[in-house]
């Protein structure tokens, strides 16, 4: 691999300035600076993004991150894209700011974090323009809105990355548009289990308990809704954006909001990134993770496994932790061998649960390689809480899914998931969960969706089985199909940064006044 960038100085301080030289046969290269939300999930995506602009030729890369995220961030990318650290001030750190959302109770604390964050303002503005070459294009995620004005003062277009999809996108724009809430809350009891039509898309019917609190309320405020007009004003005003989507599968959501909706600039879907993963996770010479021994351990034995993720971002109460370990106990004495990552580390899930399941099931209470384990042969199925990243990976590796929202926008991933596409099934919730109140799901149905889905996920990916096996098994055909050479998303990442992307020519503009 060649060394495109070279950070030559970096300090301890915010106002550091690093200088970034590329290497003389690259010079002509569009320079893309990207920066990514400060969770596993928003990271991991913008890492891929970062290695297929490296590999396809199309631009010298530098990605920025916080110290603490760095040494998670160089073992997903290739040794040929530059990461520029961006330390919290003093003041910041001194009051006990995490660095990653997974280090944070729950989500409820997310606009305050969204506002610690914006400490790294001076900091990024610094290294733009200080940077050699010259930023051609900055791509910073909705999330920190604040990037793209920062940009735009010195000159640099910006794209902005939605960590999720055009569906649940678009739903959520139509419902403070249209704010149904006002009508069904009017009518009294049951308005959150009643259903209504989008009007632009009358295949699709939602509850107000698909659409996440506080924006299925008929006068929605707060931090959350404070955070949402500035994320939408940033992208508003930003060059693009880009959807970790493909054609087949948000095709027509793509083009409503490019063609009709427009809310914002124009989508680019250059999907799925996950196809383009850089390193392994483990870095140079490091000793393969216990899980994949296992998982290769199993496939040598011919088990087929499923595979449980429930977030990282979100707490899930121990209760219902120990329920789900109950349910997959059942499932494992019946013969589903299961590998599940837990989050938290410390997660009590019952008293002797993995001594007891030990050769049939695997705890894992690190960070693991999601994508490096939906891709082996053995993983056959896939409990997830369907969030975005878990959705389209699932898809991408051709595993059908389970579908358990815990929130955000969740419920809409598995609408589109389960009824549009018909590539999963639904975890069934009590009632009250279902219309967003509290409940708990119990180990038997835990236990026979696991059985169930694995039953429906056939011999092998692509081997038969159930519908949806043979769904995701197509649509994962259609996805390497949109990131091979010619393919739409492939087209499409070439035309955004032939379109957005200033030259490298002339020197860094100086600050707007």
């Amino acid at each position: 691999k060649n060394t495109l960038l070279r950070l030559s100085a970096t300090s301890s301080t915010a106002s550091s300035r690093p200088v970034m030289a590329a290497a003389g046969h690259d010079v002509q290269l569009p320079h893309v600076a990207i920066f990514p939300f400060m969770a596993r999930g928003h990271t991991v995506p913008m890492t891929h993004l970062a290695c297929l602009l490296r590999r396809r030729g199309l631009a010298t890369v530098t990605f920025f991150s916080t110290p603490g995220n760095a040494p998670f961030v160089r073992g997903q990318l290739d040794d040929d894209v530059a990461v520029v650290e961006l330390p919290f001030p003093d003041h910041v750190v001194a009051r006990g700011a995490a660095e990653c959302v997974e280090a944070l109770d729950s989500l409820f604390p997310l606009p305050a974090f969204v506002e610690a964050v914006s400490a790294l303002r001076p900091g990024l503005e610094v290294s733009l323009a200080a940077a050699r070459p010259r930023v051609g294009l900055l791509v910073a995620d909705a999330f920190l809105h604040w990037a793209h004005a920062s940009a735009a003062a010195l000159g640099v277009p910006t794209v902005a990355f939605l960590g999720g999809n055009m569906f649940a996108t678009i739903m959520r724009d139509v419902i403070l548009r249209d704010n149904p809430a006002a009508a069904l809350l009017s009518g009294g009891g049951g308005a959150e289990a009643a259903t209504f039509a989008v009007p632009e898309f009358p295949h699709v019917h939602l509850t107000l308990a698909d659409i996440p609190v506080p924006f299925n309320r008929p006068s929605p405020e707060g931090p959350i809704m404070e955070l949402n007009a500035k994320l939408w004003k940033a992208i508003a005003g930003s060059n693009g954006l880009i959807v970790n989507t493909f054609d087949a599968m948000e095709g027509r959501y793509v083009e409503h909001w490019n063609r009709d909706h427009r809310a914002g600039p124009r989508a680019w879907p250059i999907g799925p990134l996950c196809l383009a993963h850089g390193g392994t996770g483990t870095g140079t010479g490091a000793v393969e993770p216990s899980w994949m021994k296992w998982l290769d351990e199993k496939a040598a034995a011919g088990r087929a496994v499923l595979y449980v993720a429930l977030g990282t971002a979100m707490a899930i109460p121990d209760a219902q932790l120990r329920e789900v370990a109950g349910g997959l106990e059942a499932a494992a004495a019946a013969g589903v061998y299961f590998l599940w990552a837990v989050r938290p580390s410390d997660a009590d899930l019952g008293a002797g649960f993995e001594e007891r399941v030990e050769g049939r099931g695997m705890v894992v209470r690190e960070w693991v390689d999601q994508w490096r384990i939906l891709q082996h042969g053995c993983v056959r199925g896939f409990l997830s809480h369907c969030g975005w990243n878990s959705a389209v990976e699932g898809v991408a590796a051709g595993v059908p899914l389970a579908a358990w929202p815990m929130g955000a926008e969740q419920p809409l991933n598995a609408m589109l998931v389960v009824d549009e596409l018909r590539v999963g099934v639904r975890v069934p919730v009590p009632t009250a969960m279902a219309t967003g109140g509290h409940g708990v799901v119990g180990s038997e149905v835990i236990a026979r969706v696991a059985r169930e889905l694995m039953m429906m996920a056939g011999e092998g990916k692509g081997g038969g089985g159930g519908e949806e096996a043979r769904n995701v098994a197509a649509l994962a055909s259609k996805a390497r199909e949109a990131v091979a050479e010619g393919g739409s998303s492939w087209k499409a990442l070439e035309e955004m940064v032939a379109t957005l992307c200033r030259p490298v020519e002339g020197d860094t503009p100086k600050p707007t006044k």
